[in-house]
């Protein structure tokens, strides 16, 4: 398999999420219009890779600037489209204004040197998160015990990252020390993230696993048939709050009433700490297809109203660890979320 994403020099190859599990396909994107595209239809997701797509999507737009033309505005114009895709994710803001430092740090230098120092800078933000996933799992390896059974939700593996995981790399780093548990993936209904991409990820690196639907979750938890639960985020604010995938704050719930540890697991870069809660969270609504629809066939009457809210806010109270590469956050978050930044 060729990693998640990865720049070519004058295109981005990623693979297509979309056709997974039944087909393995890959994607070149050679206009930072078309990676845009790419981030918006779901070719790629998971916030940490789409932060990395967002990167080098930059870059490629750049690439395609010419001499004579406004530098500004090019940049402007590429960074704008690409801050458009998908509004929830830190990620895919924190690449593009880690971009954006380099553009302005370089901008006055011969324009080949500039192209250069912006994809050298994408290449580098695609490097750090599988190095930062891997600390992640270090970390968060111990909170998984022998004879357990691991809830999680979504996909944040290495689909969801630069090839490693955030969720699903606590889950490896745990396997690779030898520990012997059991995966439940919830199927994550609508796009079926964790039926689809989860569970051939767990496949492929060897860890035994059941895929349940959304709503069989706390009859096994009730069952003490689940032990814990790790899920992945897509942007935490300061105190702790979490935003992921539509139903987690579904399993947080389940988690609390029955007495489980709940855990996130993300890097500083989807931390947004000028957000004091998650009520600040912008919540992203994906097209209405999505829920009306399975591999595009109707499945609700075609008069019917739908929504789809892509993400959903687990509180801090819910949340019994953050796990981010330099550490494990406890409550009270505010705390020693600001501690683990600091490290």
């Amino acid at each position: 398999m060729r990693p998640t994403i990865e720049w070519a020099g004058d295109r981005i190859i990623m693979i297509d999420q979309r056709k997974l599990p039944l087909e393995e396909t890959y994607v070149e994107c050679r206009t930072y219009e078309e990676t845009a595209e790419a981030i918006e239809t779901m070719v790629i997701r998971g916030a940490p890779a789409i932060g990395v797509a967002a990167a080098m999507g930059v870059a490629l737009g750049m690439r395609a600037v010419k001499k004579g033309e406004n530098w500004d505005a090019a940049f402007a114009r590429v960074h704008d489209r690409i801050h458009r895709t998908r509004p929830t994710a830190r990620n895919l803001f924190w690449a593009l204004e880690r971009m954006k430092s380099v553009f302005e740090a370089h901008r006055g230098e011969p324009l080949a040197s500039l192209q250069a120092k912006l994809a050298a800078e994408a290449v580098e933000i695609d490097r750090e998160d599988e190095e930062l996933c891997r600390r992640i799992g270090a970390h968060g390896a111990p909170l998984i015990k022998d004879g357990e059974a691991v809830l999680t939700h979504c996909n944040a593996g290495g689909l969801a990252t630069a090839g490693y995981g955030t969720a699903v790399g606590v889950i490896r780093a745990a396997w690779e020390a030898g520990r012997k548990f059991t995966v439940f993936a919830d199927e994550t209904r609508p796009f079926l993230q964790g039926a689809r991409l989860t569970a051939w990820e767990l496949e492929r690196i060897g860890v035994p696993y059941r895929v349940i639907t959304d709503n069989m979750a706390g009859w096994l938890m009730h069952r003490g048939e689940i032990s814990a639960a790790v899920v992945g985020a897509d942007r935490i604010a300061r105190n702790g709050d979490a935003a992921n995938k539509i139903g987690t704050y579904s399993v947080g719930v389940l988690c609390r009433e029955n007495n489980l540890p709940f855990y996130v697991a993300a890097p500083l870069s989807t931390f947004d700490f000028s957000l004091a809660d998650g009520s600040l969270i912008p919540i992203e609504e994906r097209p209405a297809a999505e829920v009306r629809e399975i591999n595009g066939r109707l499945i609700v009457p075609p008069s019917a109203r739908v929504r789809n809210p892509a993400f959903d806010v687990t509180p801090a109270r819910y949340i019994a660890g953050i796990v981010t590469e330099n550490g494990v956050a406890r409550p009270p978050y505010e705390a020693s979320l600001e501690a683990l930044r600091r490290k």
